[in-house]
């Protein structure tokens, strides 16, 4: 079955056992989105919250926590996308199992979005008018420059090509007051590469104001064709409708500058302005806060809502958090396009511990030179330009390819055995390639400012190199004399070690002697080639501690020009090569965002609400 609304999906999940509500008074600020953390980490229900300070509209939290429920969400439709998306993929293939075809028939039909002229009075997101100061003001984490929607979908068309076809609904966090915006003003934060951009700068051209809607709430679809990483010609709402099980119903109504999506809870109808305003900080999925920069400022004329509206929200922090089962069933759909959308790649994996953008590793194929003695990258290198020229996966700054022949049963998304594969290979006298001052996530502040930094493609293929270690003893337990505020020594995994260091206070993109020397001393380790990568951090027993731990620090934390460092380093025809180990200054520096921490009076009132007695006991 799919959902004709939020209220309609929240009345099944709640008749299934899916939902619990919650019906004591909760604190919109900080207190709301404690708990929703710890509802995702716990495996809980969604949380229907009926009484939450200052706003007479119900929350829902927790929609998407779980990868069953989202699967319970959608288990009429997959079958009919996943045979759509496979299609796609490799019709040819598809061609030879026509009851494939016709399995993904009902998917085809509910693509194209259903536009109809409406009257105000029976579009039912428009039944009823409110304001900005009556929306729930959700405030994540201690240092957000004010309250946000965290789960909104922002529409826009083309100037160039008005209506749907060329539409874009995306994600884009809002800022609903703080800093300078006006009572009626909101922040439109939308990061590089997306959509939105390409409509806002056509807008601009004309001399024109962009006309936005921002929705909230609507059938669950909605929001996560808002956060696919779409191939051309594949429009959200044409997702939306597979993924919900029925065309998504538009009304062009008079008086409204777009199209309304009809079944949303709330619209936000306005304009961006032509000036800019401060927007942020806000805690973001990185684990960081991203700060306080100039983005776009929608004027909203009106705000609409239904009659049995429901506000839904979300927190992101350091992963893993809900957001991380839309990455998981983001792979699950797009996994048979990957080979289309990228020649030469078989398997991409966003690691999502590590922030997503920071890390990706990708299995391809060494295809084309199967007479040389010895299997090096070439292919894997033209995989790898693809990765980061397309679609969202050109934001990723560490992008590390394996060659398919050397392993079959080789998986990026099994993370342990990839990054030891790629340890044993790995020539750090060839295989590492960096492209500086290149665009990087917005959210990303380890290089040389907003937007902008460095990326390293590390390929390798081939024979097995090195035998690796898991513990220092023998040859690696005698470890060098290493430069004053270097240690302790810890092991992270097999090949991997965690390297205390001083503490960074050099400015941005200043390279820091220490580290040359660091790698003086390295260079006499006689146990170096089994522990090729060392990473210098602040807390090396955090960083060790687990698998999660190491990659969320080694690749939130360094920017591949500037913080990589090497034994014996030397630069041949522009290309940096060195010997083992490798080592990345992971440290947090001065000019980085702060790293995201509860407030500890919220974290004990929480605690309260879910000890024995309390009305969220049993449920966290």
């Amino acid at each position: 079955m799919g959902y004709r609304s939020l209220r309609e999906c929240a009345d099944d999940l709640l008749a299934h056992g899916h939902l619990a509500c919650v019906d004591c008074e909760v604190d919109p600020h900080l207190e709301l989105a404690a708990i929703a953390r710890r509802a995702f980490r716990a495996k809980a229900p969604a949380l229907l919250f009926t009484r939450v300070k200052g706003t007479a509209f119900p929350v829902l939290a927790n929609l998407f926590g779980t990868r069953e429920r989202l699967h319970f969400l959608f288990r009429d439709s997959l079958p009919a996308l996943h045979a759509v998306l496979a299609a796609r993929g490799n019709l040819l293939a598809e061609l030879k199992h026509p009851w494939r075809l016709l399995q993904a028939m009902p998917g085809v039909l509910r693509m194209s979005p259903r536009l109809r002229k409406g009257r105000a009075e029976r579009i039912p997101v428009l039944q009823c008018r409110s304001s900005l100061a009556q929306l729930p003001r959700y405030t994540s984490w201690p240092r957000d420059g004010g309250p946000f929607i965290t789960l909104p979908l922002v529409y826009t068309e083309d100037p160039d090509r008005p209506g749907p076809g060329a539409s874009n609904l995306g994600m884009y966090r809002v800022q609903l007051a703080g800093n300078e915006y006006a009572a009626d003003e909101v922040g439109l934060h939308y990061q590089i590469h997306r959509g939105i951009g390409a409509h806002h700068a056509h807008a601009l051209a004309k001399g024109q104001a962009l006309p936005v809607h921002v929705y909230v709430g609507g059938p669950p679809g909605l929001s996560v064709a808002a956060v696919m990483p779409l191939p051309e010609g594949l429009s959200e709402l044409r997702f939306a409708g597979m993924l919900d099980g029925a065309r998504v119903p538009m009304a062009s109504v008079e008086g409204l500058p777009l199209p309304v999506l009809e079944q949303a809870d709330f619209c936000l109808s306005g304009h961006v302005l032509p000036q800019c305003k401060p927007e942020g900080p806000f805690g973001d999925h990185m684990g960081y806060y991203s700060l306080k920069h100039n983005f776009p400022v929608l004027r909203v004329e009106a705000v609409y809502h239904r009659k049995d509206a429901i506000w839904p929200l979300t927190s992101v922090g350091r992963p893993p958090q809900e957001d991380t089962i839309f990455g998981e069933f983001i792979h699950e759909l797009t996994g048979p396009l990957v080979s289309q959308v990228f020649p030469g790649v078989r398997e991409v994996h966003a690691v999502d511990v590590a922030g997503v953008h920071p890390l990706l590793l990708a299995v391809g194929s060494e295809r084309y030179t199967p007479y040389e003695a010895e299997r090096v990258p070439r292919e894997l290198i033209t995989a790898g330009l693809h990765l980061l020229g397309n679609t969202q996966t050109s934001l990723a700054k560490y992008v590390l390819l394996a060659a398919h022949e050397d392993d079959a049963n080789l998986s990026a998304r099994h993370v342990p055995t990839f990054l030891r594969h790629m340890l044993e290979r790995v020539d750090f006298a060839t295989d590492l390639h960096f492209i500086t001052r290149s665009t990087t996530d917005t959210l990303d502040y380890t290089g040389l400012g907003l937007n902008c930094g460095s990326k390293l493609l590390w390929a390798s293929a081939g024979r097995k190199r090195r035998e690796l270690a898991g513990e220092l003893s023998g040859p690696t337990a005698d470890f060098p004399q290493l430069p004053q505020g270097f240690g302790p020594v810890r092991v992270a995994g097999q090949g991997l070690l965690a390297l205390g260091g001083p503490r960074h206070v050099l400015a941005r993109n200043q390279q820091d002697p220490s580290m040359d020397a660091l790698t003086r001393a390295l260079a006499a380790w006689p146990g170096r080639e089994a522990f090729p990568l060392v990473v210098v951090v602040d807390d090396p027993d955090f960083c060790a501690a687990s698998l999660d731990n190491f990659l969320w620090v080694a690749f939130t934390r360094s920017d591949p020009a500037t913080d990589t460092y090497g034994v014996l380093a030397s630069i041949c025809a522009k290309h940096w090569s060195c010997k083992a180990p490798l080592v990345l200054d992971a440290r947090l520096k001065p000019f980085h965002a702060p790293p995201l921490e509860e407030e500890e009076s919220v974290t004990r009132r929480v605690d309260a609400l879910a000890a024995p007695g309390g009305p969220l006991h049993g449920l966290l």
